[in-house]
């Protein structure tokens, strides 16, 4: 599988489950320099099926690169900000994962690989920001699973961020379809219940199930701009999902679907304490913009101090990356109201 550019060992992790996964390895990468003073860090989260050069120009991230957010005079400013993206733990790119070797085995951990939270996964990240000398953030970033872990990045260290963006995410657990993650995978003759990693990974699988999700995200709709033509479209995303697969790995569509599934910080929402930007995109039909009323009076309620924004895109789930100069406005108004927030 590719990685990312920097590795940090953060040690053995204790699980909220009570197991502990040992000798655990972050993967991220990084853009600007941390100031002197250590207060100019951002943290970006990336999704389901991204990984950390999300934040890279011309990064090819699953979901789409920020690469117009992200960026000397961009609204995460690289000569301001430093900036850190985690992959997460679970992913594919670099992180320990699945496809990971289990030191009590030497083997790949594959089917035995721990089911693990949002809560750990952010927790994982705790320990990289203290490696990384980072006691405090501007804010935590990101989209659709990143959105979900900055809500939990909110609730779990609320004193340690002044601002929380969530796009294209929800308060509460989201639907999920593992079951059926889980049988089309298990269509490929070398899933082996996930145990495959001596037969090389399911390219031909997961590129099936890839191009599904991306007409999910709203990618057709978004490429016929640039595409007219429907069948010249196909093929474009039949070559985008083949170049996905043959990096991902097949278990993390499950083990990351399983932390989404834990996700839920409705109870919690009191413990929050910075700012939050909830972004809904109009076409997306995996977190619709019907969501936004419950969600702000929730915010309300709990004395957050929330606001809120809709993307009129037709892109979808896509629209994020896909339409960033939409929202991109709002992202630069936003971090720079929160200089003006006392520490």
């Amino acid at each position: 599988m590719s990685s990312s550019g920097y590795f940090a060992d953060i040690g053995d992790l204790q699980l909220g489950s009570a197991a502990v996964l040992a000798n655990v390895k972050i993967a991220y990468e990084t853009r600007g320099k941390l100031s002197n003073s250590g207060d100019n860090a951002i943290l970006v989260v990336h999704g389901y099926t991204s990984g950390p050069d999300m934040i890279m120009p011309g990064g090819t991230a699953g979901e789409g690169s920020w690469e117009e957010l992200i960026g000397p005079g961009k609204p995460i400013d690289t000569d301001r900000y430093f900036v850190v993206c985690p992959n997460a733990l679970g992913s594919t790119y670099g992180s320990t994962g699945a496809s990971s070797i289990n030191p009590a085995t030497g083997r790949p951990y594959g089917s035995s690989f721990p089911i693990i939270t949002m809560r750990d996964v952010v927790s994982s990240q705790r320990a990289l920001m203290a490696q990384l000398g980072i006691d405090r953030l501007v804010a935590v970033i990101g989209p659709s699973f990143g959105g979900l872990q900055a809500l939990q990045w909110g609730v779990s260290y609320p004193g340690f961020m002044r601002g929380v963006v969530a796009l294209l995410a929800s308060l509460g657990p989201p639907p999920t379809n593992v079951e059926r993650i889980r049988a089309g995978l298990a269509k490929d003759p070398n899933w082996n219940n996930g145990d495959y990693y001596a037969h090389g990974n399911l390219v031909d699988t997961l590129t099936a199930i890839r191009i599904d999700t991306l007409k999910s995200y709203g990618v057709d709709v978004a490429l016929s701009r640039s595409i007219p033509d429907a069948a010249q479209r196909a093929t474009a995303i039949a070559q985008k999902a083949r170049q996905w697969a043959e990096g991902f790995d097949a278990n993390a569509l499950l083990v990351i679907m399983k932390i989404i599934a834990s996700h839920d910080v409705t109870a919690d929402l009191h413990r929050l304490r910075a700012r939050v930007l909830y972004v809904l995109s109009r076409t997306d039909h995996l977190f619709p913009p019907t969501l936004a009323p419950d969600a702000m009076q929730r915010f309300k309620a709990a004395g957050v101090d929330a606001e809120y924004f809709e993307i009129d895109s037709d892109s979808g789930h896509a629209a994020a990356s896909t339409d960033a100069q939409l929202w991109a406005p709002i992202l630069r108004r936003f971090l720079e109201s929160l200089e003006r927030r006392p520490a």
